[in-house]
Protein backbone atom coordinates (compact mmCIF):
# COMPACT_ATOMS: atom_id res chain seq x y z
CA UNK A 1 0.00 0.00 0.00
CA UNK A 2 2.92 2.46 0.53
CA UNK A 3 4.20 2.06 -2.79
CA UNK A 4 0.77 3.13 -3.90
CA UNK A 5 1.62 6.70 -2.55
CA UNK A 6 5.28 6.61 -2.97
CA UNK A 7 5.57 5.78 -6.65
CA UNK A 8 3.41 8.47 -8.37
CA UNK A 9 5.02 11.32 -5.49
CA UNK A 10 8.57 9.61 -6.49
CA UNK A 11 7.59 10.34 -10.14
CA UNK A 12 6.16 13.58 -9.46
CA UNK A 13 9.13 15.04 -8.22
CA UNK A 14 11.07 13.50 -11.31
CA UNK A 15 8.40 15.30 -13.64
CA UNK A 16 9.26 18.53 -11.94
CA UNK A 17 12.94 17.98 -11.89
CA UNK A 18 13.16 16.98 -15.20
CA UNK A 19 14.32 19.85 -17.72
CA UNK A 20 12.67 17.98 -21.45
CA UNK A 21 9.01 18.63 -21.35
CA UNK A 22 8.59 15.41 -24.40
CA UNK A 23 9.06 13.19 -21.89
CA UNK A 24 7.31 13.96 -19.29
CA UNK A 25 4.00 12.74 -20.65
CA UNK A 26 5.72 9.26 -20.68
CA UNK A 27 6.34 9.36 -16.22
CA UNK A 28 2.72 10.01 -16.64
CA UNK A 29 1.83 6.95 -18.29
CA UNK A 30 4.51 5.25 -15.94
CA UNK A 31 2.96 6.24 -12.80
CA UNK A 32 -0.38 5.14 -13.70
CA UNK A 33 0.36 1.65 -15.18
CA UNK A 34 2.91 1.48 -11.62
CA UNK A 35 -0.53 2.35 -10.06
CA UNK A 36 -2.60 0.14 -11.50
CA UNK A 37 -0.10 -2.90 -11.06
CA UNK A 38 -0.46 -2.01 -7.43
CA UNK A 39 -4.09 -1.74 -7.18
CA UNK A 40 -4.25 -4.88 -8.59
CA UNK A 41 -1.63 -6.93 -6.51
CA UNK A 42 -3.88 -5.48 -3.43
CA UNK A 43 -7.30 -6.44 -5.41
CA UNK A 44 -5.50 -10.22 -5.04
CA UNK A 45 -4.10 -9.83 -1.87
CA UNK A 46 -5.77 -7.80 0.14
CA UNK A 47 -3.04 -6.58 2.53
CA UNK A 48 -2.90 -6.19 6.08
CA UNK A 49 -3.53 -2.17 7.10
CA UNK A 50 -0.23 -0.54 7.84
CA UNK A 51 0.96 2.52 9.89
CA UNK A 52 -0.62 1.36 12.98
CA UNK A 53 -3.81 0.99 11.27
CA UNK A 54 -3.97 4.38 9.38
CA UNK A 55 -4.33 2.94 6.42
CA UNK A 56 -6.00 -0.38 5.21
CA UNK A 57 -8.31 -1.15 2.46
CA UNK A 58 -11.86 -2.21 3.03
CA UNK A 59 -13.87 -3.44 0.36
CA UNK A 60 -15.79 0.76 -0.03
CA UNK A 61 -11.74 1.87 -0.01
CA UNK A 62 -10.56 -0.72 -3.03
CA UNK A 63 -13.68 0.12 -5.68
CA UNK A 64 -12.77 3.62 -4.99
CA UNK A 65 -9.19 2.83 -5.44
CA UNK A 66 -9.23 0.95 -8.09
CA UNK A 67 -11.72 3.45 -10.20
CA UNK A 68 -9.76 6.02 -9.61
CA UNK A 69 -6.10 3.80 -11.21
CA UNK A 70 -8.82 2.92 -14.16
CA UNK A 71 -9.60 6.18 -14.87
CA UNK A 72 -5.89 7.69 -13.90
CA UNK A 73 -4.49 5.13 -16.93
CA UNK A 74 -7.05 5.97 -19.31
CA UNK A 75 -6.19 9.63 -19.02
CA UNK A 76 -2.61 9.00 -18.96
CA UNK A 77 -3.07 7.40 -22.53
CA UNK A 78 -4.97 10.10 -23.92
CA UNK A 79 -2.20 12.23 -22.32
CA UNK A 80 0.40 10.90 -24.78
CA UNK A 81 -1.46 12.95 -28.17
CA UNK A 82 -3.20 15.65 -26.12
CA UNK A 83 0.17 17.19 -24.53
CA UNK A 84 1.98 16.49 -27.89
CA UNK A 85 -0.74 18.84 -29.24
CA UNK A 86 -0.35 21.39 -26.67
CA UNK A 87 3.05 21.90 -26.91
CA UNK A 88 1.65 25.60 -26.73
CA UNK A 89 1.50 24.87 -22.70
CA UNK A 90 4.52 23.90 -20.61
CA UNK A 91 3.41 20.29 -18.95
CA UNK A 92 5.36 20.74 -15.96
CA UNK A 93 2.64 21.48 -13.46
CA UNK A 94 0.64 19.64 -15.30
CA UNK A 95 1.93 16.65 -14.98
CA UNK A 96 3.74 17.19 -11.75
CA UNK A 97 0.40 18.27 -10.24
CA UNK A 98 -1.40 14.83 -11.66
CA UNK A 99 0.61 12.39 -10.26
CA UNK A 100 0.43 13.88 -6.37
CA UNK A 101 -3.61 14.06 -6.88
CA UNK A 102 -3.29 10.46 -8.07
CA UNK A 103 -1.30 9.89 -4.48
CA UNK A 104 -3.35 11.96 -2.55
CA UNK A 105 -6.48 10.13 -3.95
CA UNK A 106 -4.91 7.21 -3.03
CA UNK A 107 -4.28 8.12 0.31
CA UNK A 108 -8.35 9.06 0.86
CA UNK A 109 -9.49 5.73 -0.53
CA UNK A 110 -6.76 3.90 2.24
CA UNK A 111 -7.22 6.45 4.97
CA UNK A 112 -8.74 4.42 8.23
CA UNK A 113 -7.79 7.44 10.12
CA UNK A 114 -10.56 10.46 9.65
CA UNK A 115 -7.65 12.99 10.74
CA UNK A 116 -5.47 11.69 7.52
CA UNK A 117 -8.73 11.59 5.52
CA UNK A 118 -9.08 15.00 6.03
CA UNK A 119 -5.52 15.89 5.03
CA UNK A 120 -5.27 13.75 1.72
CA UNK A 121 -8.53 15.46 0.56
CA UNK A 122 -6.86 18.78 1.51
CA UNK A 123 -3.79 17.86 -0.76
CA UNK A 124 -6.81 16.78 -3.82
CA UNK A 125 -7.20 20.56 -3.77
CA UNK A 126 -4.18 22.20 -3.54
CA UNK A 127 -3.40 20.06 -6.09
CA UNK A 128 -5.73 20.37 -8.88
CA UNK A 129 -6.34 24.17 -8.49
CA UNK A 130 -3.02 25.00 -10.84
CA UNK A 131 -3.60 22.11 -13.50
CA UNK A 132 -7.42 24.06 -13.94
CA UNK A 133 -5.16 26.75 -15.23
CA UNK A 134 -3.57 24.97 -17.68
CA UNK A 135 -5.23 26.82 -20.38
CA UNK A 136 -3.70 30.38 -19.05
CA UNK A 137 -6.75 32.25 -19.55
CA UNK A 138 -8.54 34.97 -17.65
CA UNK A 139 -11.64 32.15 -17.30
CA UNK A 140 -9.72 29.52 -16.16
CA UNK A 141 -7.67 31.60 -13.81
CA UNK A 142 -11.35 32.41 -12.53
CA UNK A 143 -12.38 29.13 -12.52
CA UNK A 144 -9.21 27.73 -10.92
CA UNK A 145 -9.58 30.98 -8.10
CA UNK A 146 -13.08 30.09 -7.49
CA UNK A 147 -12.73 26.63 -7.25
CA UNK A 148 -9.78 26.90 -4.79
CA UNK A 149 -11.72 29.63 -2.59
CA UNK A 150 -15.01 27.39 -2.55
CA UNK A 151 -13.36 24.50 -2.03
CA UNK A 152 -11.34 25.53 0.57
CA UNK A 153 -14.08 26.72 2.44
CA UNK A 154 -15.64 23.82 2.13
CA UNK A 155 -12.63 21.37 3.88
CA UNK A 156 -12.59 23.96 6.70
CA UNK A 157 -16.10 22.81 7.32
CA UNK A 158 -15.01 19.28 6.93
CA UNK A 159 -11.97 19.83 9.51
CA UNK A 160 -14.68 21.60 12.16
CA UNK A 161 -16.61 18.09 11.91
CA UNK A 162 -13.48 15.98 12.10
CA UNK A 163 -12.75 18.01 15.58
CA UNK A 164 -16.58 17.79 16.90
CA UNK A 165 -16.00 14.22 15.70
CA UNK A 166 -13.22 14.05 18.30
CA UNK A 167 -15.51 15.66 20.71
CA UNK A 168 -18.26 12.79 20.51
CA UNK A 169 -15.51 10.30 20.91
CA UNK A 170 -14.18 11.73 24.64
CA UNK A 171 -17.18 10.60 26.25
CA UNK A 172 -17.22 7.59 29.39
CA UNK A 173 -16.12 4.84 27.66
CA UNK A 174 -15.18 6.40 24.39
CA UNK A 175 -11.87 5.51 22.51
CA UNK A 176 -10.39 9.14 22.32
CA UNK A 177 -9.43 8.42 18.78
CA UNK A 178 -10.22 9.35 15.13
CA UNK A 179 -9.25 5.44 13.67
CA UNK A 180 -12.57 3.97 12.26
CA UNK A 181 -12.48 0.80 13.44
CA UNK A 182 -12.03 2.30 17.02
CA UNK A 183 -15.09 4.67 16.08
CA UNK A 184 -16.99 2.59 14.89
CA UNK A 185 -16.40 -0.42 18.00
CA UNK A 186 -17.03 2.42 20.37
CA UNK A 187 -20.84 2.82 19.07
CA UNK A 188 -23.46 3.60 21.64
CA UNK A 189 -20.10 5.36 24.04
CA UNK A 190 -19.78 7.85 21.79
CA UNK A 191 -21.69 11.39 22.63
CA UNK A 192 -24.56 11.47 20.02
CA UNK A 193 -25.07 15.35 19.92
CA UNK A 194 -21.46 15.72 19.19
CA UNK A 195 -22.05 13.12 15.98
CA UNK A 196 -24.90 15.08 15.02
CA UNK A 197 -23.04 17.80 15.13
CA UNK A 198 -20.02 16.39 13.30
CA UNK A 199 -21.84 14.84 10.19
CA UNK A 200 -24.06 18.19 9.25
CA UNK A 201 -20.13 19.72 8.95
CA UNK A 202 -18.80 16.60 7.36
CA UNK A 203 -22.08 16.55 4.58
CA UNK A 204 -21.23 20.52 3.90
CA UNK A 205 -17.74 20.01 3.88
CA UNK A 206 -17.03 16.53 2.03
CA UNK A 207 -20.48 17.62 0.05
CA UNK A 208 -18.98 20.69 -1.12
CA UNK A 209 -15.94 18.35 -2.72
CA UNK A 210 -18.27 16.23 -4.09
CA UNK A 211 -20.40 19.21 -5.55
CA UNK A 212 -23.59 18.26 -4.31
CA UNK A 213 -26.47 21.00 -4.23
CA UNK A 214 -25.93 23.72 -2.90
CA UNK A 215 -22.50 23.68 -2.24
CA UNK A 216 -21.69 23.21 -5.80
CA UNK A 217 -20.72 26.25 -7.10
CA UNK A 218 -17.46 25.70 -8.04
CA UNK A 219 -18.35 22.79 -10.53
CA UNK A 220 -19.49 24.67 -13.89
CA UNK A 221 -16.73 26.95 -14.14
CA UNK A 222 -14.16 24.48 -12.85
CA UNK A 223 -15.18 21.82 -15.40
CA UNK A 224 -15.79 24.14 -18.07
CA UNK A 225 -12.16 25.24 -18.20
CA UNK A 226 -10.23 22.23 -17.50
CA UNK A 227 -8.77 20.07 -19.84
CA UNK A 228 -10.92 17.39 -20.76
CA UNK A 229 -8.64 14.65 -19.00
CA UNK A 230 -8.49 16.75 -15.73
CA UNK A 231 -12.84 17.04 -15.91
CA UNK A 232 -12.67 13.02 -16.59
CA UNK A 233 -10.63 12.63 -13.42
CA UNK A 234 -12.71 15.45 -11.14
CA UNK A 235 -15.96 13.98 -11.94
CA UNK A 236 -15.17 10.64 -11.87
CA UNK A 237 -12.10 10.19 -9.14
CA UNK A 238 -12.02 13.29 -6.94
CA UNK A 239 -15.62 13.27 -6.56
CA UNK A 240 -15.58 9.65 -5.68
CA UNK A 241 -13.16 10.07 -2.95
CA UNK A 242 -15.34 12.67 -1.33
CA UNK A 243 -18.37 10.33 -1.16
CA UNK A 244 -16.23 7.73 0.41
CA UNK A 245 -15.63 10.25 3.01
CA UNK A 246 -19.60 10.43 3.67
CA UNK A 247 -19.62 7.06 3.60
CA UNK A 248 -17.20 6.55 6.55
CA UNK A 249 -19.44 9.57 8.48
CA UNK A 250 -22.14 7.53 7.74
CA UNK A 251 -20.32 4.66 9.26
CA UNK A 252 -19.65 6.16 12.59
CA UNK A 253 -23.46 7.47 12.49
CA UNK A 254 -24.67 4.17 12.31
CA UNK A 255 -22.71 2.87 14.82
CA UNK A 256 -23.86 5.40 17.65
CA UNK A 257 -27.38 4.57 16.24
CA UNK A 258 -27.57 7.96 14.55
CA UNK A 259 -27.40 6.32 10.87
CA UNK A 260 -31.69 7.32 10.19
CA UNK A 261 -30.39 11.32 10.92
CA UNK A 262 -27.68 11.07 8.81
CA UNK A 263 -29.83 9.02 5.61
CA UNK A 264 -32.65 11.71 5.97
CA UNK A 265 -30.13 14.54 5.02
CA UNK A 266 -28.48 11.93 1.85
CA UNK A 267 -31.92 11.58 0.58
CA UNK A 268 -32.97 15.33 1.04
CA UNK A 269 -29.79 16.76 -0.25
CA UNK A 270 -29.76 14.05 -3.05
CA UNK A 271 -33.35 14.93 -4.62
CA UNK A 272 -32.30 18.92 -4.32
CA UNK A 273 -29.37 17.88 -5.87
CA UNK A 274 -31.06 16.36 -8.94
CA UNK A 275 -33.73 18.64 -8.79
CA UNK A 276 -31.43 22.04 -9.07
CA UNK A 277 -29.56 20.05 -12.12
CA UNK A 278 -32.28 19.24 -14.10
CA UNK A 279 -33.67 22.97 -14.05
CA UNK A 280 -29.94 24.01 -15.47
CA UNK A 281 -29.11 21.38 -18.10
CA UNK A 282 -32.66 22.49 -19.72
CA UNK A 283 -31.69 24.94 -22.72
CA UNK A 284 -27.82 24.77 -21.84
CA UNK A 285 -26.01 26.02 -24.42
CA UNK A 286 -22.38 25.05 -23.30
CA UNK A 287 -21.85 21.18 -23.42
CA UNK A 288 -18.90 21.27 -21.27
CA UNK A 289 -20.82 22.99 -18.16
CA UNK A 290 -24.02 20.73 -18.71
CA UNK A 291 -21.59 17.57 -18.28
CA UNK A 292 -21.11 19.56 -14.81
CA UNK A 293 -24.49 19.81 -14.28
CA UNK A 294 -25.18 16.73 -14.91
CA UNK A 295 -22.08 15.72 -12.62
CA UNK A 296 -24.38 17.22 -10.10
CA UNK A 297 -27.27 14.91 -10.80
CA UNK A 298 -24.91 11.91 -10.16
CA UNK A 299 -23.64 12.96 -7.25
CA UNK A 300 -27.29 13.52 -5.84
CA UNK A 301 -28.08 10.41 -7.42
CA UNK A 302 -25.52 8.08 -4.87
CA UNK A 303 -26.27 10.20 -1.87
CA UNK A 304 -29.73 8.98 -2.66
CA UNK A 305 -28.54 5.56 -2.78
CA UNK A 306 -26.86 5.48 0.38
CA UNK A 307 -29.99 7.41 1.94
CA UNK A 308 -32.33 4.95 0.54
CA UNK A 309 -30.85 2.19 2.29
CA UNK A 310 -31.69 -1.00 1.65
CA UNK A 311 -30.39 -2.70 -2.07
CA UNK A 312 -30.17 1.01 -3.16
CA UNK A 313 -27.06 1.20 -1.21
CA UNK A 314 -25.32 -1.76 -3.32
CA UNK A 315 -26.78 0.25 -6.36
CA UNK A 316 -25.08 3.47 -5.40
CA UNK A 317 -21.73 1.81 -5.04
CA UNK A 318 -22.62 -0.02 -8.35
CA UNK A 319 -23.65 3.52 -9.80
CA UNK A 320 -20.30 4.61 -8.67
CA UNK A 321 -18.36 2.80 -10.49
CA UNK A 322 -20.48 3.65 -13.59
CA UNK A 323 -20.67 7.26 -13.36
CA UNK A 324 -16.88 7.18 -13.05
CA UNK A 325 -16.26 5.43 -16.31
CA UNK A 326 -19.27 6.99 -18.35
CA UNK A 327 -17.99 10.42 -17.18
CA UNK A 328 -14.69 9.65 -18.33
CA UNK A 329 -16.04 8.88 -21.94
CA UNK A 330 -17.97 12.31 -21.99
CA UNK A 331 -15.40 14.61 -20.93
CA UNK A 332 -12.82 13.27 -23.56
CA UNK A 333 -14.80 12.89 -26.53
CA UNK A 334 -16.39 16.37 -25.48
CA UNK A 335 -12.72 17.93 -25.09
CA UNK A 336 -12.02 16.74 -28.72
CA UNK A 337 -15.06 18.37 -29.82
CA UNK A 338 -14.21 21.52 -28.49
CA UNK A 339 -10.50 21.84 -29.53
CA UNK A 340 -12.21 20.35 -33.18
CA UNK A 341 -14.45 23.35 -33.12
CA UNK A 342 -12.98 25.98 -31.29
CA UNK A 343 -15.83 26.75 -29.21
CA UNK A 344 -18.19 25.18 -26.32
CA UNK A 345 -21.09 27.23 -27.28
CA UNK A 346 -24.06 24.89 -28.89
CA UNK A 347 -24.49 27.06 -31.41
CA UNK A 348 -21.25 27.27 -33.04
CA UNK A 349 -20.90 23.68 -33.04
CA UNK A 350 -23.18 21.29 -35.55
CA UNK A 351 -22.14 17.97 -37.05
CA UNK A 352 -19.61 16.77 -34.74
CA UNK A 353 -20.09 12.76 -36.18
CA UNK A 354 -18.90 14.04 -39.83
CA UNK A 355 -16.11 16.25 -38.16
CA UNK A 356 -14.93 13.66 -35.44
CA UNK A 357 -15.92 10.16 -36.99
CA UNK A 358 -15.53 8.27 -33.53
CA UNK A 359 -15.70 11.16 -30.98
CA UNK A 360 -18.90 12.32 -31.73
CA UNK A 361 -20.61 9.35 -32.02
CA UNK A 362 -18.68 8.20 -28.67
CA UNK A 363 -20.13 11.28 -27.07
CA UNK A 364 -23.57 10.65 -28.38
CA UNK A 365 -23.48 6.91 -26.93
CA UNK A 366 -22.15 7.99 -24.15
CA UNK A 367 -25.00 10.43 -23.40
CA UNK A 368 -27.28 7.72 -23.84
CA UNK A 369 -25.39 5.57 -21.07
CA UNK A 370 -25.25 8.79 -18.51
CA UNK A 371 -28.79 8.86 -18.67
CA UNK A 372 -29.91 5.57 -18.18
CA UNK A 373 -30.59 4.20 -21.33
CA UNK A 374 -29.92 0.43 -21.44
CA UNK A 375 -28.10 -1.61 -22.26
CA UNK A 376 -25.35 0.31 -20.63
CA UNK A 377 -24.51 0.05 -16.98
CA UNK A 378 -26.00 3.32 -15.64
CA UNK A 379 -29.43 1.91 -16.61
CA UNK A 380 -29.22 -0.67 -13.81
CA UNK A 381 -27.27 0.85 -11.03
CA UNK A 382 -29.99 3.16 -11.02
CA UNK A 383 -32.99 0.83 -11.41
CA UNK A 384 -31.47 -0.64 -8.80
CA UNK A 385 -31.34 2.62 -6.67
CA UNK A 386 -35.11 2.89 -7.88
CA UNK A 387 -35.36 -0.52 -6.86
CA UNK A 388 -34.22 0.16 -3.43
CA UNK A 389 -36.60 3.30 -2.71
CA UNK A 390 -39.97 1.56 -3.95
CA UNK A 391 -39.10 -1.59 -1.56
CA UNK A 392 -38.56 0.83 1.85
CA UNK A 393 -41.38 2.49 1.32
CA UNK A 394 -39.83 6.07 0.11
CA UNK A 395 -42.41 6.26 -2.46
CA UNK A 396 -42.68 10.06 -3.03
CA UNK A 397 -38.52 10.03 -3.46
CA UNK A 398 -38.83 7.70 -6.11
CA UNK A 399 -41.50 9.88 -7.67
CA UNK A 400 -39.09 12.85 -7.57
CA UNK A 401 -36.27 10.67 -8.65
CA UNK A 402 -38.29 9.29 -11.88
CA UNK A 403 -39.38 13.12 -12.76
CA UNK A 404 -35.99 14.69 -12.65
CA UNK A 405 -34.38 11.94 -14.40
CA UNK A 406 -36.77 11.99 -17.13
CA UNK A 407 -36.50 16.34 -17.44
CA UNK A 408 -32.63 15.91 -17.28
CA UNK A 409 -33.16 13.37 -20.12
CA UNK A 410 -35.19 15.97 -22.67
CA UNK A 411 -32.49 18.70 -21.60
CA UNK A 412 -29.61 16.90 -22.11
CA UNK A 413 -31.12 15.28 -25.34
CA UNK A 414 -31.90 18.59 -26.69
CA UNK A 415 -28.02 19.81 -26.17
CA UNK A 416 -26.29 16.79 -27.73
CA UNK A 417 -28.59 16.07 -30.88
CA UNK A 418 -28.15 19.72 -31.91
CA UNK A 419 -24.29 19.58 -31.48
CA UNK A 420 -23.33 15.87 -32.97
CA UNK A 421 -25.69 15.51 -35.57
CA UNK A 422 -26.39 17.91 -39.03
CA UNK A 423 -24.10 18.88 -41.16
CA UNK A 424 -20.80 21.16 -39.98
CA UNK A 425 -21.00 25.14 -39.87
CA UNK A 426 -20.43 26.40 -43.26
CA UNK A 427 -16.72 27.37 -43.89
CA UNK A 428 -15.57 25.31 -41.42
CA UNK A 429 -12.31 23.60 -42.41
CA UNK A 430 -10.82 20.45 -41.44
CA UNK A 431 -10.00 20.45 -37.83
CA UNK A 432 -6.14 20.28 -37.30
CA UNK A 433 -6.93 18.44 -34.31
CA UNK A 434 -9.01 15.82 -35.40
CA UNK A 435 -9.43 11.98 -34.01
CA UNK A 436 -6.57 10.08 -33.77
CA UNK A 437 -5.97 6.47 -31.64
CA UNK A 438 -4.76 8.49 -28.73
CA UNK A 439 -7.38 10.68 -28.53
CA UNK A 440 -10.24 8.68 -29.44
CA UNK A 441 -9.12 5.07 -28.29
CA UNK A 442 -9.19 5.73 -24.43
CA UNK A 443 -12.83 7.22 -24.59
CA UNK A 444 -13.82 4.68 -26.99
CA UNK A 445 -12.43 1.94 -24.79
CA UNK A 446 -14.54 3.26 -21.97
CA UNK A 447 -17.59 3.22 -23.12
CA UNK A 448 -16.53 -0.58 -24.13
CA UNK A 449 -16.70 -1.24 -20.08
CA UNK A 450 -19.58 0.89 -19.61
CA UNK A 451 -21.15 -1.17 -22.04
CA UNK A 452 -20.06 -5.12 -20.83
CA UNK A 453 -20.71 -3.89 -17.31
CA UNK A 454 -24.73 -3.06 -18.45
CA UNK A 455 -24.33 -6.75 -19.77
CA UNK A 456 -22.35 -8.86 -17.16
CA UNK A 457 -20.94 -7.81 -13.86
CA UNK A 458 -17.91 -10.36 -13.03
CA UNK A 459 -18.36 -11.88 -9.89
CA UNK A 460 -15.53 -10.77 -7.38
CA UNK A 461 -16.76 -6.89 -8.93
CA UNK A 462 -20.26 -7.97 -7.52
CA UNK A 463 -18.96 -9.21 -4.50
CA UNK A 464 -17.09 -6.18 -3.89
CA UNK A 465 -20.37 -4.18 -4.43
CA UNK A 466 -22.08 -6.30 -1.54
CA UNK A 467 -19.20 -6.05 0.97
CA UNK A 468 -19.17 -2.45 0.76
CA UNK A 469 -22.60 -2.01 0.86
CA UNK A 470 -22.83 -3.92 4.28
CA UNK A 471 -20.00 -1.53 4.88
CA UNK A 472 -22.29 1.62 4.33
CA UNK A 473 -25.23 -0.22 6.21
CA UNK A 474 -26.90 -1.57 3.46
CA UNK A 475 -28.30 -5.23 2.50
Amino acid sequence: MLLLLAAPLALAALAFAMPAARWRPRVLLLGAVAHAAAVGWAWATRPAPVLDGWLGLDAAGLLVLALVSALFLVCAVYAQGYLERRRDRPNRAFVGGLLVLLAATSAVAMAQHLGLLWVAIEITTLSTAPLIYFNQNERSLEAAWKYLVVCSVGIAFALLGTFLLALASTGPGGPRSLLLSDLLAAGPSLVRPWVRFSFVFLLAGYGTKMGLAPFHAWKPDAYGEAPGLLGAILSGGVTSVALLALVRALQVCDAAGDGEFARQAFVALGLLSIGLAAVFLVRQRDFKRMLAYSSVEHMGILVLGLGVGGVATAGAFMHLVNNGLTKGALFLTAGNIHRAFGSKQVERVRGAAAVLPISGPVFLASFLAITGSPPFAPFFSEFAILTGAVQTGAFAAAAAYLLGLAVIFVGMGATVLGLVQGAPPAGMERPAMGDSVLSAGPPLALLAVVLLLGLWVPPPLRALYDQAAALAGGR
